[in-house]
């Protein structure tokens, strides 16, 4: 089959590589038919996250239809499913506890050793994120192994296209439940650091859970464009002084909760983050995270901060004196995704959430690594992919029957 494989920084490929097979009795094979470029996938881009070896597959956002079973597996040949990110196994204590991103099961012992011993406890396992998270192939691919497959899938009803199902996969439960952990009260003022896919529909969720005002921060005018049309006041932080502006929008108290949607690589030329890219680029440090540090400091006191965004080690002049002093109440972590996808897949077939109005492009699998490259340098013309396997072959098809078609 064909698959998008890193090699290294900024070498991304498509390669021909073995079909997958059944493993384990609970496993499924589905044949992709969407798969999205994450965000945090250019984490994996740049370089960022340790772990990763040539030739991985890459990719956690997929769909398809199942085409063969294993015989504990609980799904049907031919059904139509999304599968979350999160690997779990669904009977461990914190699966129990429906903290599926930190199920104890799903990471093998020679994987979860690493993460281990970097991160003081095993990671939970994920599709195609490098070998600290289990080094399972993602699905950037014509076909996916998924492990555990009576536990992860959310089977999808019938009249309900790719597109708007696609993103229960990750990027629509994890918004949620960063607004969910911003432990939002009616009337509450939220700002959110970063209008990315994650950050957008955090956005659209906290306005679900009742807050009276959303603030987003950001500065890729399409990206802010988007989050004005949800109902958000919008601020380019080029062009203000965002403490200052956030001050002054809540009459001198701040946001009632912060939520960043960035992560480890933040952008701006602000003093603080001009030294984390200099370490990051020295290999002395990993994080940039200048969002978070904005956040807390900007918080009310007494507030919540909620961290959606990825991090992946140890951050440098975290302000833990405003946290503390302060009251904030902290909430993060990978998004226990098998938690929300039934409640978000009712909402979706009831049409109170909108999940495609971030889609910007719709290419072929093979054209994989060049949408990874236009993503990562213009990322204000590029809001979201979702590559389609298969995508090539039927435009050529099609182009091949209309060539015959009598005039």
């Amino acid at each position: 089959m064909r698959a998008v494989t890193w090699h290294g920084r900024h070498d991304v490929r498509v390669d021909s590589v073995p079909d997958p097979e059944i493993v384990n009795p609970r496993d499924c094979i589905i044949k992709i038919t969407s798969t999205a470029i994450c965000g945090s996938d250019l984490h994996l881009y740049d370089g960022y996250i340790p772990g990763m070896r040539a030739g991985d597959i890459l990719g956690h956002e997929n769909m398809g239809e199942v085409v063969e079973v294993g015989p504990k597996s609980t799904l049907k040949k031919g059904q139509r499913v999304v599968v979350p990110f999160t690997i779990s196994c669904g009977q461990c204590f914190f699966c129990s506890k429906m903290q599926y991103s930190a199920c104890d099961n799903s990471n093998p012992a020679e994987t979860s050793d690493a993460s281990e011993t970097l991160m003081g406890h095993a990671m939970g396992a994920a599709f195609g994120y490098a070998h600290l998270t289990g080094g399972y192939a993602g699905g950037q691919a014509e076909f996916l192994r998924v492990p555990f497959s009576d536990v992860g899938p959310i089977v999808i009803p019938d009249g309900l296209e790719d597109d708007k199902v696609l993103f229960l996969s990750d990027i629509l439960p994890t918004g949620w439940q960063a607004a969910e952990n911003a432990d939002i009260e009616d009337g509450d003022t939220v700002a959110v650091w970063g209008c990315g896919p994650v950050g957008l529909f955090a956005i659209q969720s906290a306005f679900k859970l009742g807050a009276h005002r959303v603030i987003a921060i950001d500065h890729y005018p399409s990206r802010l464009a988007l989050a004005k049309n949800m109902g958000a006041d919008i601020l380019d932080y080029r062009e203000v002084e965002v403490l200052e502006a956030l001050k002054e929008m809540t009459g001198g108290i701040g946001p009632d909760a912060v939520i960043d949607c960035v992560g480890m690589e933040s952008h701006g030329l602000a003093i603080d983050n001009l030294a984390d890219t200099a370490k990051a680029h020295l290999f002395l440090g990993t994080e940039r995270p200048h969002a978070l540090r904005q956040a807390i400091i900007a918080c009310r006191k007494g507030g919540r901060v909620s961290i959606p965004g990825v991090y992946g080690g140890f951050a440098d002049k975290f302000p833990l004196g405003q946290l503390m002093e302060k009251g904030l109440t902290v909430k993060s972590g990978q998004t226990h995704v098998q938690k929300y996808t039934k409640k978000l897949l009712e909402m979706i077939g009831n049409e109170e959430l909108d999940t495609t109005f971030m889609i910007s492009h719709r290419e072929s699998l093979e054209r994989g690594p060049e949408m990874y490259r236009h993503w990562h340098d213009e990322q204000d013309a590029y809001t979201k992919i979702i590559l389609k396997p298969g995508l090539e072959k039927a435009a050529s098809k099609a182009s091949a029957a209309r060539a015959v078609e009598p005039v």
